[in-house]
């Protein structure tokens, strides 16, 4: 039987379609990278692309279904990652302000009881990669320019990617890259904070968590 290879590179392009622009997501990847290294941001990599290769199901199994089911909620969905997005940023900021308390030891980066890559017990070495899974598949999940992207996919669909084989092929190329896409962003983060100092790596986090709002701003603005 011949594999189709035209569904699967559609997917592909699919998936680096959505995954290399860097938005909230992807600045998140790499702030768990530089804070907590491969260990801390692989896992989250993998929940991104759970989260692509589930949306990418659902457009294809539903097709233009999926177009005519959320025709209209674009604009709640925007409203609704604005304010996580607002959240997670004002929680990492201030989790920074506290680790520089002068009445606080030296800290991490982040603050281990807010931040998903570590135990409650903020031990480093203990990072649970359920937990960061699991936090980066909502947060996924939520981000509108995620699922606004998925539904204008399925629209084009049905006439592209026919059959059961096919449909599989796609979504197997859009997991492929979304997942080789999030693993090296989870890469270079790990590998750039593993060379900073700790000032540098609390100005990063600082910066990231800034962007971060940022994308929260523009989406409520939009």
């Amino acid at each position: 039987m011949d594999l189709p290879w035209g569904a699967a590179l559609a997917g592909i392009v699919a998936g680096l379609a959505v995954a290399v622009p860097l938005g909230a997501i992807g600045v998140l990847i790499l702030q768990q990278g530089v804070a907590h290294g491969w260990r801390g941001a692989a896992p989250a990599a993998a929940g991104v692309a759970l989260v692509d290769f589930g949306y990418a199901g659902l457009a294809t199994a539903a097709g233009t279904g999926v177009t005519r089911a959320l025709a209209g909620a674009t604009r709640p969905v925007q409203l609704l990652g604005a304010v996580v997005l607002a959240g997670v940023a004002g929680r990492g900021l201030l989790a920074l302000r506290s680790a520089r308390s002068p009445t606080e030891p030296a800290a991490p980066a982040t603050d281990p009881a807010t931040d998903p890559a570590t135990d409650p017990d903020g031990s480093r070495d203990g990072v649970r990669g359920s937990r960061v899974l699991a936090r980066f598949v909502a947060l996924t999940a939520i981000n509108p320019m995620t699922a606004v992207y998925f539904v204008i996919l399925a629209a084009g669909l049905g006439t592209t990617v026919t059959g059961w084989a096919a449909g599989c092929a796609f979504v197997a190329g859009v997991f492929a890259a979304s997942l080789a896409w999030q693993l090296a962003l989870a890469a270079i983060g790990s590998f750039a904070g593993a060379r900073m100092p700790a000032w540098a790596r609390t100005a990063t986090g600082a910066a990231g968590y800034l962007l971060v709002a940022g994308y929260a701003v523009r989406l409520v603005s939009g």
